[in-house]
């Protein structure tokens, strides 16, 4: 029986962004670095991805149809929010780009992933891993990915839709960059 786990999701959103930021060549030792994982969990990620038909291992490709399902319909039911105490921390859902500014009934104080170099202070909010904040810190494109992810899993109704349609449009400017790699 396969069980995708919460760094799945974060693995599939790195492939997209190494291949949205023109580097579609990446290695699992490379994404490994990036993603404070070791190559063991990359590899066993990857692997139930593509179990679960999330992910093309001979193209290299996240299949987006699929994996649009999962995250659109599915994951805040299999990955559901922990939310804490007040804590320091980095900024997501509707508290980071690009969903900061946009008008929503803003919470008194923001969601933040728990982080000791954190420049908010929020409500804790648990990253699908512990080191999510510092791979995000690392790469604009899949801090944003993550926020919008978060913001699925957590937001109201009208967040929601926000959000999905960001990561639609990431969606399909990672499809223009397959077109391109072919």
């Amino acid at each position: 029986m396969l069980t995708l786990k919460p760094q799945d999701i974060v693995v599939l959103l790195k492939v997209i962004a190494c291949a949205m930021t023109g580097r579609a060549s990446w290695t699992i030792a490379g994404l490994s670095a990036e993603l404070f994982l070791s190559p063991s969990e990359v590899h066993a990620a990857l692997q139930r991805a593509e179990t679960a038909r999330l992910y093309n291992a001979q193209e290299r490709t996240v299949r987006l149809d699929a994996f649009e399902d999962l995250i659109f319909h599915g994951l805040q039911y299999v990955f559901f929010v922990s939310k804490g105490d007040l804590t320091r921390g980095m900024p997501t859902s509707t508290a980071a780009p690009p969903l900061v500014g946009k008008h929503f009934d803003e919470p008194e104080t923001p969601l933040v992933w728990p982080h000791p170099m954190g420049v908010k202070r929020g409500t804790a909010f648990t990253p699908l891993y512990k080191r999510v904040p510092d791979a995000a810190a690392a790469d604009g494109l899949l801090y944003e990915l993550m926020a919008l992810i978060d913001a699925l899993r957590e937001g109201t109704a009208r967040v929601r839709t926000v959000a999905a349609s960001e990561l639609k449009q990431h969606f399909a400017a990672y499809k223009l960059c397959l077109g391109e790699k072919k």
